[in-house]
């Protein structure tokens, strides 16, 4: 197993056991995250990021389902689950109250990774799958609903 795909389990391992601690020595001091829904600029407000996520689902787990390495940079796909019993943060300040509902919800993420530790972590997933999984719907403001 290369290092590369070792550092990836390490931060599925500190995701799943919702160890923020952990979570946020899988990345470099410096590191970046970007996602759909916000941006972390080093360990602390990465481990921020991923716990907010965490408080609105506390039970979520990630599988990892595909991981192709090249060089230092990896990609994987995964899914990642839970039930919403928390606070969830939207896009543009919002947040939506626990609505006991599941999500299942593909996500795929490129990462560069430097002297063992994530320097890079872009995460891409599809907003509207998680929404529409809550119940949500999409809404333009001053059109009607979709």
């Amino acid at each position: 197993m290369s290092d590369l795909v070792r550092c990836l389990e390490r931060l599925r391992d500190a995701f799943n056991r919702h160890d923020l601690g952990e979570l946020a020595l899988c990345f470099g001091k410096r590191a970046v995250l970007v996602a759909p829904d916000g941006i972390g600029e080093d360990r602390d407000e990465i481990a921020s990021y991923y716990g907010q996520f965490m408080e609105a689902f506390p039970d979520s787990r990630c599988t990892i389902k595909s991981v192709i390495t090249s060089a230092d940079t990896l990609v994987a796909e995964y899914t990642i689950t839970g039930r919403h019993k928390g606070p969830w943060l939207v896009p543009g300040g919002g947040t939506v109250e626990p609505t006991l509902r599941s999500i299942n919800v593909r996500v795929c993420c490129q990462s560069y990774v430097e002297d063992g530790l994530i320097a890079s972590h872009r995460v891409f997933y599809d907003q509207f799958e998680v929404a529409a999984q809550l119940g949500g719907s999409l809404c333009f403001s001053g059109l009607q609903e979709i």
